[in-house]
């Protein structure tokens, strides 16, 4: 008889078993087998991979849930759009070392894994050249060089796919050696996995990320308010409870989050969890990602009646990302 994990890593037994095939989800949902028919052809292209407590949080049979909009493949991805392309971000440029991201004054960026919990069908890095991304602290040794010997570089980001796929025994050698660095100040973490699978923020985590001198910012992605569920909430306590800074970014996407009621509930449940609405982004111009697009005139509509309703500390920056810019772009709504 096999043997349970410990409850340490119960999340590494939860994302093993994620749903990865298109018919199982809509089996899960109830949804019609035509619709499971159109997501494979589009899996083939790029994966599915959702955790089944995401899962749980989707409306049974109704194949417009926001929820599971942002995970099912759909033909369209497979349209060839004019102006949507491969590397939106023009990050091959960015990368000095292997693996690292240079883009912006102070910042720099280590893709520490290609890896993630679940498989945002918008996402700007979906044909990412992950196979060429080192894994392993000595092969991140390059990197690790590259910031300690800019003095320009005060903040050191975990990004990926999503670092916290990762075992928090190569996460926590890499936090000590990055906290060695003397010019830097803090680290910040961007993940999806507090929101799709809140049992990783679990003291082991908390332990080795509030542990080295470096403050602990992590950066969460939830687009809709149904992905803040009462798990999430106490996920984002459990960090907040350790001195761990909670901001979020969220992405503007047509038939997810795109009306003001959606975004103004988002704002106040990620308040309550004690998390700060940080970006709304204009979405990348991804290859496969077209049919999520909002334009300009929807989102400043959409800012100017968010505006209307929700306190200034409440309303995340409307942003984009260009690339050659010092940072984020803010866009003007007003």
């Amino acid at each position: 008889m096999g043997v349970n994990p410990p409850e340490a890593k119960r999340w590494q037994r939860l994302l093993r078993e994620a749903v990865r095939d298109p018919r199982e989800l809509c089996a899960l949902l109830g949804l019609p087998d035509d619709v499971a028919a159109r997501a494979e052809a589009a899996t083939r292209a790029f994966p599915l991979l959702v955790p089944r407590g995401f899962i749980a949080r989707m409306r049974h049979g109704d194949v417009d849930d926001p929820l599971l909009r942002q995970v099912l493949p759909l033909g369209a991805e497979l349209e060839d759009v004019p102006g949507w392309v491969a590397d939106p971000l023009v990050e091959r440029d960015c990368a000095p070392r292997p693996g690292l991201l240079h883009k912006y004054h102070g910042r720099a960026l280590l893709v520490t894994t290609g890896a993630c919990a679940v498989h945002c069908r918008y996402c700007f890095r979906r044909h990412f050249p992950y196979d060429e991304v080192p894994v392993g602290r000595e092969r991140w040794r390059a990197a690790i060089d590259y910031i300690s010997g800019d003095a320009t570089i005060d903040e050191a980001i975990l990004s990926g796919g999503d670092p916290l796929t990762l075992a928090d025994e190569m996460l926590a050698p890499l936090a000590r050696e990055l906290a060695l660095i003397p010019h830097l100040r803090r680290l910040r973490i961007h993940s999806r996995l507090p929101v799709v699978l809140p049992e990783r923020i679990d003291d082991a985590l908390l332990d080795w990320f509030t542990g080295t001198r470096l403050a602990p910012v992590l950066v969460l992605h939830a687009n809709h308010p149904h992905e803040v569920d009462d798990a999430v909430a106490a996920a984002c306590a459990r960090a907040r409870a350790r001195g761990v800074v909670l901001l979020n970014q969220s992405v503007l996407l047509r038939g997810v989050n795109d009306d003001v009621d959606s975004l103004s509930e988002l704002s106040h449940r990620l308040f309550a969890a004690g998390v700060q609405p940080y970006y709304l982004h204009a979405l990348d111009r991804v290859s496969g990602a077209a049919h999520f697009a909002v334009d300009d005139a929807r989102a400043k509509d959409l800012m100017r009646g968010l505006a209307a309703r929700l306190p200034g500390y409440l309303l995340p920056r409307w942003v984009r990302e260009v690339p050659g810019e010092s940072g984020k772009v803010a866009l003007a709504w007003r």
